[in-house]
């Protein structure tokens, strides 16, 4: 067990996690594998058919159901020096059966967000006089709000996907294809000491007016915006998200003149960041900059989202979400321009809200970066 891991998957958290529970209302939370479960006892496991899952009870121990066959694994994680109990199953018996009969009778219990639907259906069953609601609504105060280690791997994140970004210029010119540079990306991702490779966007002419374009088969041309958004995963867990702008050659003047008005909206949006403000009232910063010239019809997402053990989880910097910006918050900004069939841009960086402000963790150029 490293350093990293324990301060990642504190012991404590288990207890924390048991006494939103119970004051939420909720009689346990079932968390299957998934973010849920690896941020309250750092266990990575695998989704299976077969059941992994951690029950925690509003009053009493938790315990986790493994299949036999895993238990070795979960020992060996962090789970594994919080002192739950495993309780292994065998290929012939009923692990649902086993929860209900240790639950005893509940009122209602919590789901993992990402829990499938046959094993909510199955405790459906062994629980039939249990609401079934989602355990996010327990644990998203939990997540939202990151620990220093928390967001130190979120820096180490933003650090690893920023060394990508510094070598796209050499991979980009006129005559490859967008999926041959996302290739060298990709693998320039794990170069950089990702574990997994999230997404690669290279969005190229008026293909850069799709936000989430796949990579295709198109030549990038002389002339051409690029846009290329590229994440992945740590083997922390914690994830990174980065969106930069490039053009092949000499950029076209309608191209620069949007440009630079989005730039000016990312910024004002990310020294908006500060605790006490709404999360809509960021996406408005951004928005109001790009509607003031005449773009605003051109902006169609909204301004950021959160991020941690999840590339997209809460808090959303979104119109109609009133929530209070507080410190550790980490969420990106990245407001967009597309003219369809014809291109756009976006800036994407990833802040964290400190005690008197917004911190970024992307540190690359946010300029337009000619090549080739």
């Amino acid at each position: 067990m490293t350093t990293e891991s324990s301060e990642l998957y504190p012991v404590t958290r288990i207890a924390r996690v048991r006494e939103a529970v119970a004051a939420s209302g909720l009689d346990a939370l079932l968390l299957t594998p998934g973010p849920d479960l690896r941020y309250v006892c750092g266990y990575d496991a695998h989704a299976l058919e077969r059941l992994t899952c951690l029950v925690v009870p509003a009053a009493g121990e938790a315990f986790m159901m493994v299949p036999r066959l895993e238990l070795p694994a979960a020992q060996a994680s962090p789970a594994g020096r919080t002192g739950v109990e495993f309780v292994p199953w065998d290929e012939t018996d009923d692990p649902y059966a086993v929860v209900a009969k240790r639950l005893g009778t509940v009122g209602a219990v919590g789901l993992a967000d990402r829990m499938w639907a046959m094993q909510s259906l199955r405790f459906r069953e062994a629980l039939p006089g249990a609401e079934q609601a989602l355990a996010g609504r327990v644990l998203r105060e939990l997540r939202m709000r990151k620990s220093p280690a928390e967001a130190a791997a979120l820096r180490a994140a933003g650090a690893a996907i920023d060394a990508v970004h510094e070598l796209v210029p050499s991979l980009l010119r006129a005559g490859r294809t967008e999926r041959q540079v996302g290739r060298d990306i990709a693998d320039a991702i794990m170069n950089a000491g990702h574990a997994t490779i999230d997404f690669v966007i290279v969005g190229s002419g008026p293909n850069s007016a799709s936000p989430h374009h796949e990579l295709s088969d198109r030549v990038i041309q002389p002339g051409d915006p690029v846009v290329v958004d590229i994440g992945g995963t740590m083997p922390s867990g914690y994830c990174s998200d980065s969106t930069r702008n490039y053009v092949v050659g000499e950029p076209g003047k309608e191209y620069l003149a949007y440009f630079e008005v989005l730039r000016r909206a990312q910024e004002v949006a990310c020294e908006f960041v500060k605790p006490g403000v709404t999360c809509e009232a960021v996406d408005a910063a951004a928005r109001e900059v790009i509607a003031d010239a005449g773009y605003g019809e051109y902006f169609i997402h909204r301004t950021g989202h959160g991020i941690g053990l999840e590339s997209h989880e809460e808090p959303y910097i979104v119109a109609g979400n009133t929530e209070l910006m507080a410190p550790g918050f980490a969420f990106s900004i990245e407001p967009g321009i597309y003219l369809p069939g014809r291109h756009g841009a976006r800036i994407e960086d990833i802040v964290i809200c400190g005690e008197s402000g917004g911190e970024r963790l992307n540190l690359t150029t946010r300029d337009l970066v000619v090549v080739g």
